[in-house]
């Protein structure tokens, strides 16, 4: 049995005094993903932000450039008027120390929102972020939490090179003891990164830099999106086809041209990845027989490999057609924009998949 602080009776250290989730509501009770206040993605993350610091006065935000530049992506802007430089902090450039700084400050009672400017850059510090954080409830038989949340940009698409375009999260969410947010919209963006702040949990929440531009209806009214609850974006019978983050834009684009053809599939926005709602995935495949899985990682090792795993495990019986995977292509991250493009997994790609699965 997994333990998290959330099971735990009596607090055993004052780090667990006052960590509490919200109370879920059922994804039809959530307010309305269709209306009139459109914000874009980066406002969605700053609203979570704010909003979960002005009610938890232990809530700062450290990083690069998170203060006085306002993020490097804008995300933070104002934030450091309203909240002030002792919970806005800019850090050095060493992600090793400030990741190292927040596993303390967490163990101590505080709530940190790490933002590395891209996640490539967390490398630096996989000692603290993989070595320490998500072990240290288990090492401690429960005494100290860590409940930090490291955010920031994943993934290529803006032509920063291969060392700047990892996608990480099938490197990371192979450790046990954290949890993993991908947003695919605003909407998802402020009630996941809300919980994720909640959680008591370490937190991984991977956005990318190609999205925080992108516009779309935010309710006014607070909400929160638990974790390991997937969302059924499209309807159809004849294929599953399963995403998160960015490439779910993707898959509705191929969804809106599979559907000209009468080719319509189940569009399943996985929205964690830790923890996996594969009982989504399964009871989808049970109607379609076929499932094609979309993941910008490349596919050695892949979520993507896990999910299709997991189907065959579960969902065997029911399959028509081998499960396909739509990955990165197996190379570092080419610069070149058009290159990078034909790299990336793409309307095209699912396409191709989903029409050789139908045959």
């Amino acid at each position: 049995m997994t333990t998290t602080l959330s099971t735990i009776d009596t607090p055993l250290h004052p780090a667990v005094d006052g960590v509490s989730l919200p109370e879920f509501l059922a994804e039809e009770d959530l307010p309305s993903r269709e209306g009139p206040r459109v914000i874009q993605f980066r406002e969605a993350l700053r609203e979570a932000m704010s909003e979960e610091m002005r009610r938890d006065k232990r809530i700062f935000l450290m990083g690069e450039e998170v203060a006085q530049y306002s993020g490097a992506y804008k995300v933070s802007q104002g934030m450091l008027e309203e909240f002030g430089e002792k919970r806005i902090v800019d850090s050095p450039i060493s992600e090793n120390g400030f990741a190292g700084l927040a596993v303390g400050a967490a163990m101590y009672g505080l709530r940190p929102i790490i933002e590395f400017m891209s996640w490539s850059f967390s490398l630096v510090a996989a000692d603290q972020i993989l070595n320490n954080v998500p072990k240290m409830l288990y090492m401690s038989g429960g005494q100290w939490g860590c409940p930090v949340v490291f955010r920031g940009n994943d993934g290529a698409g803006g032509q920063l090179g291969s060392t700047h375009s990892w996608c990480v999260e099938a490197l990371y969410s192979n450790v046990p003891g954290l949890k993993m947010a991908i947003p695919s919209c605003p909407y998802d963006a402020k009630g996941l990164l809300k919980t994720a702040i909640r959680d008591p949990d370490p937190v991984f929440f991977l956005e990318s830099e190609r999205m925080l531009g992108d516009k779309a209806h935010v309710p006014e009214e607070e909400y929160y999106i638990p974790f390991g609850r997937a969302a059924r974006l499209r309807e159809g019978d004849a294929c599953t086809i399963v995403s998160f983050g960015r490439p779910v834009n993707f898959c509705l684009e191929a969804w809106d041209e599979l559907a000209k053809e009468g080719i319509e599939c189940d569009v399943l926005d996985m929205r964690t990845i830790r923890p996996l709602d594969i009982g989504a995935v399964v009871r989808s495949v049970q109607k379609t027989g076929r499932v094609v899985v979309v993941d910008q990682s490349w596919p050695f090792g892949s979520v993507a490999s896990e999910v299709v795993t997991q189907v065959c495990e579960k969902a065997f019986d029911w399959l028509d057609h081998q499960p396909l995977r739509v990955n990165s292509d197996d190379v570092p991250a080419p610069y070149a924009k058009g290159l990078e493009q034909a790299f990336l997994p793409h309307k095209g790609k699912i396409v191709a998949a989903v029409k050789r699965a139908v045959g």
